[in-house]
């Protein structure tokens, strides 16, 4: 006949925040799956505060592991390295915009509209915001850390570049870009919303940047002005 656990034994389960579960196997999946998924985000979340604040070369894991709020070993149950982190935080915050960009159906209107509103989403979402600080981050430390700058090129820029040839080509076959050498060099499409990057970080205090009226400019000289009616 077994005996039901007494109020003394259950009393000696603690842990270092008080009661802990009895056991790991009483604690339901789904919950112990919800606590490490909180867990993941404020690590990628802190990783991001302190690669934004320090720089990619800078930034210790101890630093990562005191904002997040868990100790140094609990960062290695979720990330391999400091790379792996930088490179989920790259998936969380950046890729969605990119990946918005090339699942978009075929355009109703025009080219030019397409690019116009992808374009400015775009500087909306990046400019002034820690997307910003991370694409300024890859500019500046990815010549020291090639594997970082390639995993950005592979999931971002290049899915990036891709899309933007393929509207060229549409526009080019629509008769609305009138330069077919534009498809080889797609980067030039897409060199306001660079510019904007890094003129917002390093000259903006002295002579700030209308991105949304130099992508108009820029579209001008690529599809010519728009007629007004």
């Amino acid at each position: 006949m077994t005996r039901k656990p007494t109020k003394a034994a259950s009393a000696t389960r603690v842990s270092e925040k008080g009661i802990a579960p009895a056991s790991r196997e009483e604690v339901p999946a789904s919950n112990r799956a919800t606590r490490a998924a909180e867990r993941r985000a404020a690590i990628v979340e802190a990783a991001m505060e302190e690669f934004i604040a320090r720089g990619f070369a800078a930034t210790r894991l101890d630093d990562i592991a005191k904002r997040a709020g868990v100790a140094k070993g609990t960062i290695y149950l979720h990330f391999k390295d400091k790379e792996s982190m930088f490179e989920e935080l790259v998936r969380i915050v950046i890729v969605p915009v990119v990946a918005r960009l090339t699942t978009l159906p075929p355009p109703a209107g025009s080219v030019r509209d397409l690019i116009e509103a992808f374009a400015g989403n775009f500087l909306k979402e990046v400019i002034g915001t820690r997307r910003g600080d991370l694409v300024r981050l890859i500019v500046a430390e990815g010549p020291r850390f090639p594997s970082v700058a390639d995993f950005y090129y592979r999931e971002v820029v290049s899915r990036g570049i891709a899309a933007m040839r393929a509207l060229i080509e549409l526009g080019i076959a629509r008769g609305e870009i009138q330069q077919k050498n534009l498809a080889r060099y797609p980067q030039i499409l897409v060199a306001p919303a660079m510019i904007a990057v890094i003129w917002q970080s390093l000259f903006a205090r002295h002579a700030p940047l209308d991105a949304q009226e130099m992508l108009r400019v820029h579209l001008d000289l690529i599809f010519g002005e728009r007629r007004t009616t």
